[in-house]
């Protein structure tokens, strides 16, 4: 499927190219066909960004996880876990979310 690039960054996914831009509402005539490369670049950007947005759900339901652990308080062995958890999942969310803000520097959102 081909791929049409707004001047607002805004892509259209289509065999022709849309009317007008859902977002800035700029006319279908001023959109540019992306080459095989960068349409490709779009697709695997929006595959890499929706696992990392996973990964930072993840990250979040582990934060609940401890914690809940760490309010239950069953015995400091317990809480270590949770703690040092907590403080793990807080850094992969992190860096994803880090990555993520790249790929949007990078024109690499889709």
């Amino acid at each position: 499927m081909k791929k049409w690039k707004c001047m607002c960054g805004y892509i259209h996914d289509g065999d022709e190219v849309c009317d007008f831009c859902p977002k800035c509402g700029a006319k279908g005539a001023d959109f540019t066909l992306l080459d095989d490369a960068a349409a490709n670049l779009v697709e695997r950007s929006r595959n890499t960004n929706a696992l990392h947005a996973q990964l930072v759900d993840l990250a979040r339901q582990i934060e609940r996880v401890c914690e809940a652990g760490i309010k239950d308080n069953l015995d400091p062995g317990c809480v270590d876990v949770f703690e040092k958890s907590l403080k793990g999942s807080y850094l992969m969310m992190k860096l994803s979310l880090t990555e993520m803000q790249g790929h949007m520097n990078k024109g690499k959102w889709g």
